[in-house]
């Protein structure tokens, strides 16, 4: 339980959580499964891809159980918020770097269901797309999913707006992007239009000019969260019917990414890469 939702992390949870429904004012029935236990259960879940079925009672709440807690947690947005408040506790500490940021998405497979479509790079396999936009030290900004036949560029501008005012060390909230990194896949001009009229820099490698080895040099941070969400186990494959319990699970492991990877070693790794 302490290794799955630590004391700091409950402490955030608690921010986050709407006020519990009393369900039987007169009193008596079973005792409430406490949400620290639902939470340690739901991260186990997502963390090593086993189905609900298969949770082991050694977290005390039946499967049934958590995923009653985690379908109305996703409903009430509890997994964004808890994203968001990991975000601000990153940003008071001036752990979040703004100064160059990447976006891109990766592709997970599923047969059928909302927000899937034919994958025009895998054979026509159907299945959905992450997108996200991480900062210079690779925790994720902003998170968005879709089908796989939407093409990327159609996610800039929303995953752009989508980015909440986070804390910052000294001043007010920010949310505007110093600089945007992005593969050929976002070159068009009308978003390099909308992306100068906010003020934000824009790296695009242009099409049939710049050559495809030039493209990691700065955008290696936002592939290295991409493998850190693979870790999220869940996410290897979308199992998940309804569109929000997926994206539920993209918000869970990046809170838990945000959470585990302190920014001030990315940093370190950062500088380095730059010296190299």
């Amino acid at each position: 339980m302490e290794r799955l939702v630590p004391d700091e992390l409950r402490t955030l949870f608690r921010r986050v959580l709407p006020p519990t429904e009393v369900i039987r004012p007169q009193g008596g029935g079973e005792r409430r499964a406490g949400n620290r236990e639902c939470l340690a259960a739901i991260t186990f879940v997502a963390t090593s891809g086993y189905t609900w079925r298969q949770l082991p009672p050694v977290f005390g709440p039946a499967w049934p159980t958590v995923y009653r807690r985690f379908a109305q947690w996703s409903r009430d947005r509890v997994w964004a918020r808890l994203h968001r408040v990991v975000l601000d506790e990153l940003g008071a500490r001036g752990e979040l770097d703004w100064s160059r940021c990447a976006i891109d998405s990766v592709s997970v497979r599923r047969q059928r269901g909302p927000l899937t479509g034919p994958n025009p790079t895998d054979r026509g396999k159907s299945g959905s797309k992450i997108h996200l936009i991480t900062d210079w030290n690779g925790l994720p900004l902003s998170l968005g999913i879709s089908g796989t036949n939407v093409h990327d560029s159609l996610s800039l501008e929303p995953l752009v707006r989508g980015i909440s005012p986070i804390r910052s060390r000294r001043g007010p909230s920010r949310r505007r992007l110093a600089k945007l990194h992005a593969d050929k896949s976002y070159d068009y001009d009308h978003l390099r239009t909308w992306l100068r009229e906010r003020r934000i820099r824009h790296r695009i490698a242009p099409k049939g000019i710049e050559s495809f080895t030039r493209l990691g040099r700065h955008r290696w941070v936002l592939e290295r969260t991409v493998s850190w969400l693979a870790a999220c186990r869940r996410l290897h494959h979308r199992y998940e019917r309804r569109a929000e319990h997926f994206l539920a699970f993209v918000c869970i492991a990046a809170a838990l990414i945000s959470y585990r990877r302190p920014a001030g070693q990315h940093s370190k790794v950062s500088a380095n890469r730059r010296g190299e």
